[in-house]
Order: C-alpha cells, then sequence, then structure tokens
C-alpha cells in the first residue's frame, strides 16, 4: 500500500487536470446511481481521488464519507469541496480496514474505478458487506484486465517497472461477479459499456 499511496501522492496534481474519457458513459453510471439514492441516506466513497464524483452525488443524500489513500487527492478534493460550499462531504485518508467506520452504518458504497487497483479484492469486498446495512447497495465500476487487449496486458507490467502504472489486479467479469455472490451480495444491476469493464449495483440481503 506504501508504493501504491507514493504513486497516486505524485499523480494527484496531473489526474486533478485530467478530462473524463468518456462523459457519455459516466452521465449514465451517476444518473443509475441517483436513481438508488435517498434524500436520508448515508454514503459511503472509497478510493474517491480528487472528490469529483462525491460532489456530484451529494445533493441527493444526507450525508457522504469519501476516502482515499492519498493525501494529496485529498487536499485537491477539499479545496473543491469548499470552492463549491458543499458542507456535507467529509474526506478521511485511510482504507476500508484503517478507518474507524462502524458496521451497518451505510445505505451505500461506491467503489469506483478501484477495485483493479487493489491486492486483495476480496477482503475489501467483505468489508463492504459488513459496512452496509441490511437491504443498502454497492455500486461498483472497475476495469476487467484479463478481458483488456493483450497489448495492455503485456505494457502495463513494462509501465510499472518505471512507475508510470500502479499495481492492478487481474480479474475478470466472472471472477468479479462470483466474488461479489460468494460475499453474500445479489446482484441488481449489471452493464458492461465495453469490453474491458464493467458497472454494477449489487445488494446485500434484508
Amino acid at each position: 500500500m506504501k508504493d501504491s499511496k507514493a504513486f497516486w501522492d505524485k499523480t494527484a496534481p496531473r489526474y486533478a487536470k485530467s478530462k473524463i474519457q468518456d462523459e457519455k458513459t459516466y452521465q449514465k453510471k451517476l444518473a443509475i446511481t441517483q436513481e438508488y439514492f435517498r434524500p436520508d441516506w448515508s454514503v459511503l466513497e472509497f478510493g474517491c481521488g480528487t472528490g469529483s464524483t462525491a460532489m456530484i452525488h451529494a445533493p441527493h443524500v444526507k450525508h457522504i464519507v469519501a476516502t482515499d489513500i492519498s493525501d494529496k487527492m485529498l487536499d485537491i478534493a477539499d479545496r473543491k469541496r469548499k470552492a463549491a460550499g458543499i458542507e456535507n462531504i467529509s474526506f478521511h485518508q485511510g482504507t476500508l480496514d484503517s478507518l474507524d467506520l462502524q458496521a451497518e452504518s451505510f445505505d451505500a458504497v461506491l467503489g469506483l474505478n478501484v477495485l483493479h487497483l487493489l491486492e486483495d479484492v476480496d477482503v475489501t469486498i467483505t468489508r463492504v458487506h459488513e459496512l452496509l446495512r441490511p437491504g443498502g447497495i454497492f455500486v461498483s465500476s472497475t476495469a476487467l484486465i484479463d478481458e483488456i487487449s493483450v497489448l495492455w496486458r503485456w505494457l502495463i507490467p513494462v509501465m510499472q517497472l518505471v512507475n508510470l502504472a500502479p499495481y492492478v489486479n487481474r480479474f475478470s467479469r466472472q471472477g468479479f461477479v462470483s466474488k461479489l455472490v460468494d460475499a453474500g451480495f445479489n446482484l441488481d444491476l449489471e452493464w458492461q459499456p465495453r469490453k474491458g469493464s464493467i458497472f454494477i449495483v449489487a445488494r446485500k440481503a434484508t
């Protein structure tokens, strides 16, 4: 995790200036997520980066706890939050395990474009299940490294050697779905906007 934190701290300024590659897909993910939200909900987003998505969702829920391993990312996020006058987001540096988060305290957990960057996805999904209230939802989008082009699968290790890419976890669509089901989730919605990526809304049983 130490190496990952250093990578994202260094990347933060450039990341903050980067544009969304597929705006149409991003907007659809936002809309689907907000269809589930309720005004009294407490939401957790882990791997929130510079907080852009949390700030878009903030008007639709009661409160958002947004976390990231990178202090630099969160510094940028909090400046953006203050500039926008948003008061119902709190940013915290750490991981799902290191932060003092109470079981069954969230109505929704968001893990967006982050799961494939984690070393132990199973532990993370189990922790998400624990943090959700019965009937709560886990909204996730992730790259499926096992299903991207062979060229990229060869390039990633090379880029990692020169510190141009972070750690990535390799799993397929079926592998990811199995992880969710094994953790006790039921799938409400599954959408693959393109080969090599997936968006899922999974629900904890009541």
